[in-house]
């Protein structure tokens, strides 16, 4: 299966920013699937080493820890 998941929320919502990082990080990666992450409009300023060091959802790990993950699994994070 491959997925496309798409972010269009900026860290002014931490939360919903983070949802699309963490199903692809810890769900989609978890099941062995092949996936990909597009940044769009608000979620554009992730890219942002400063920015995204501060995104804290609730109840979900740190943008940082997230993006971390996409990274160290070579999952494509399109802008």
């Amino acid at each position: 299966m491959r997925i496309l998941y798409v972010a269009t929320t900026g860290p002014g919502d931490p939360t919903k920013a983070s949802l699309p990082l963490h199903i692809a990080a810890n769900g989609s990666i978890e099941a062995g699937q092949e996936c990909a992450v597009a940044l769009a409009g608000d979620a554009v300023e992730l890219v942002k080493r400063d920015t995204a060091e501060g995104v804290e959802g609730l109840g979900i790990p740190p943008a940082r820890e997230l993006l971390q993950k996409l990274r160290d699994n070579q999952v494509p994070v399109y802008v």
